[in-house]
């Protein structure tokens, strides 16, 4: 969902009409080093992040801790089960294997 060509142009028309042609670029300018500014903290609140949480969550993408995208992964993942081993039926008087160490 984003914005399309006719959304942008009429902003652009609008925001023309609203602050004026002289006043537009150095808005724009303002707006873009905005945008930097979010980014650069986002990334700076990222790396915090990891650091504080150590070595194992180094790689951590933060949309993986959205509860939808967790929901959204178990729904759409394969539910096969796993292979069920090949059992072998004992016969009548047959003893079956034991296995000292496990018990």
């Amino acid at each position: 969902m984003g914005l399309g060509w006719m959304e942008i142009g009429a902003i652009a028309v609008v925001a023309v009409i609203v602050f004026g042609p002289d006043r537009l670029p150095g808005l724009a300018r303002q707006a873009a080093q905005f945008v930097k500014t979010v980014r650069q903290m986002a990334e700076s609140a990222k790396s915090e992040l990891g650091k504080e949480l150590g070595d194992e969550f180094k790689d951590i993408n933060l949309r993986d801790l959205d509860p939808r995208a967790a929901v959204r992964d178990v729904i759409l993942s394969d539910t096969t089960p796993p292979p069920v081993p090949s059992v072998r039926i004992l016969r009548p008087g047959e003893i079956p294997p034991f296995d000292s160490e496990a018990t």
